[in-house]
């Protein structure tokens, strides 16, 4: 199995039918809403997602994704995590038998960079966020907003299996009057 990486720095907005009992305010990222927790492996793909208020602490939410992970995955025994987590965090998942090395990035960085083995994670993230439904918290219960992440990580693996790519308008052979099958106003 792939090396799981850890990452919870996703707040996600919520919308007005979100319930405010589900929500808090992240003020790392000024804003109000939900944070979807995953971990993943090396190639992206899913192993463990939990829903949160945006208020709760990466550390304490780390706990309840690494516990899903050991229960879900026993094979894995090591993993990356960002900077966000603390002590407590790494105790937690070494009890369950996975150790976590931290991925700090440079102290003198400006700007944003991604940082090597983490960039997995934000690329999921990245994935996740081509299905609209996902760019906002629509969803009353926090369960069917992670039904939406397996169903946008569904499509994104059979995406791959057959080779299809996300349709795009610059196509550059509609330009061309000489290809076969393009109809000709003239």
């Amino acid at each position: 199995m792939h090396v799981p990486i850890l990452n919870l720095a996703r707040a996600v907005k919520a919308s007005s039918n979100v319930p405010e009992a589900t929500q808090g305010y992240d003020a790392g990222k000024r804003t109000k809403g939900r944070k979807q927790n995953i971990a993943t492996d090396t190639l992206g793909l899913l192993l463990a997602v939990v829903i949160t208020a945006a208020s709760v602490q990466d550390t304490n939410v780390g706990k309840d994704v690494v516990t899903q992970l050991a229960a879900r995955h026993p094979g894995v025994t090591a993993g990356w995590v960002d900077g966000g987590y603390k002590a407590g965090f790494l105790g937690h998942a070494a009890d369950l038998g996975i150790s976590f090395s931290v991925v700090d990035k440079d102290p003198g960085q400006k700007g944003f960079k991604p940082l090597p083995r983490r960039w997995a994670v934000e690329r999921t993230f990245g994935w996740l966020v081509l299905h609209r439904r996902l760019v906002r918290d629509y969803e009353t219960l926090p369960e069917r907003t992670i039904t939406m992440i397996h169903w946008a990580m569904i499509d994104n693996m059979g995406r791959r299996l057959t080779g299809e790519s996300t349709p795009t308008w610059r196509d550059d052979t509609r330009d061309d009057p000489t290809q076969p099958g393009e109809l000709s106003l003239t």
